[in-house]
C-alpha cells in the first residue's frame, strides 16, 4: 500500500507518532510531509524528534516535485494527523498552494481514501461547514476523540485507541486492542 502521512500544526503529535510506529516500511511505501508550522509543534510535543518507519521518505511541503502531486501517481491512502482547522478549510475549498494540500486535492479528485483527524474544540460554524464539504467530497473525518473503555494506563495507550480506528479505516492490520465485544450473559 502507498501511504502518505501529513502532519499539520495542530496539537496532537502523539497520534502521529503512534500511527507511524504502527506502519511497517517493509510492507508499505510510506511518505511523510509536514506543514510549515508542524515543525514548531513537533519540537514542543516530541522533544526527542519524530521517528519515521524504516524506508519512509520525508518530503518538503514547498516543492510540488513529489510523486503524489499528480493523479497519475496517486497514493492508496492519505492521513492528515493531526489536521488543523486551517488545513481542513484549505482542503475543503480546493486551495493547493503546497504539496500537502495538492496531495489531498489529488486524493479527492481520484476518489482515493483521504482521512482527516481534526484536533480542535470547540467547533464553530465555519469548521462544521468545511467538514460538511469534505464529507460530501468523499473524505473520512475522524476527530481525535480517544475512547476510555480500553482501560488505558498511559497517554500512549489512550492515543492508540484513536490510532487503531485510523488503521482500521486505512485497511492496515494491527493488534491494538481491545475491540468492543458483545456482553456476556
Amino acid at each position: 500500500m502507498r501511504i502518505l502521512i501529513a502532519i499539520t500544526g495542530a496539537s496532537g503529535a502523539i497520534y502521529t507518532q503512534r500511527l507511524l510506529d504502527r506502519l511497517n516500511g517493509a510492507e508499505h511505501e510510506v511518505h511523510v510531509i509536514l506543514s510549515s508550522y508542524a515543525h514548531t509543534v513537533l519540537k514542543e510535543e516530541l522533544p526527542d524528534g519524530l521517528r519515521l518507519p524504516d524506508g519512509a521518505k520525508q518530503h518538503a511541503a514547498k516543492s510540488m516535485n513529489v510523486p503524489f502531486a499528480s493523479g497519475s501517481s496517486a497514493l492508496d491512502v492519505m492521513v492528515v494527523i493531526p489536521c488543523s482547522m486551517g488545513t481542513m478549510g484549505r482542503i475543503a475549498h480546493g486551495f493547493s498552494e503546497d504539496a500537502l494540500l495538492r496531495a489531498a486535492d489529488v486524493m479527492l479528485k481520484e476518489n482515493k481514501k483521504l482521512i482527516l483527524v481534526p484536533r480542535e474544540t470547540p467547533l464553530n460554524l465555519v469548521h462544521v461547514k468545511n467538514m460538511e464539504l469534505l464529507l460530501q467530497a468523499g473524505a473520512v473525518l475522524m476527530p481525535a476523540n480517544p475512547f476510555f473503555y480500553s482501560g488505558a494506563k498511559t497517554l500512549e495507550d489512550l492515543a492508540d485507541t484513536l490510532v487503531a480506528r485510523v488503521l482500521d479505516h486505512m485497511g492496515v492490520a494491527h493488534d491494538i486492542g481491545p475491540r468492543w465485544t458483545e456482553e456476556a450473559d
